[in-house]
């Protein structure tokens, strides 16, 4: 397994834009191998910024880093800053996560 999330900090005001813009894309992601799961996230608001994180569950880091490399992931991200209004502050930022540990219910 490969988790793969990315941190916005969305200016405020424009949450309900960006969620739009998310909900309203093409991800392609059902279209990939190795994709498990996504999942967009919304956390605190801070005075600047409400974050929100795009959370992506893989199979492994080899079919992210295939979607990556893919027509799909180009396709999914040509429109991926919005209008001419800027959504967000700065730069998405990017972290990867192996599984070291994993606990599921007991049946």
């Amino acid at each position: 397994m490969f988790i793969a999330m990315n941190r916005f900090r969305v200016a405020p005001g424009a949450e309900a834009e960006f969620e739009q813009l998310w909900k309203s894309r093409d991800s392609q992601l059902h279209t990939v191998p190795g994709f498990v799961e996504f999942h967009l996230l919304r956390g605190p608001t801070k005075e600047d910024h409400t974050l929100y994180a795009s959370h992506t569950t893989w199979a492994d880091k080899a079919a992210f880093e295939g979607w990556t490399k893919s027509e799909a992931f180009r396709q999914a991200h040509r429109n991926a800053g919005g209008g001419t209004k800027p959504l967000y502050l700065g730069h998405p930022e990017f972290e990867g996560f192996e599984p070291i540990q994993t606990l599921t219910p007991r049946a």
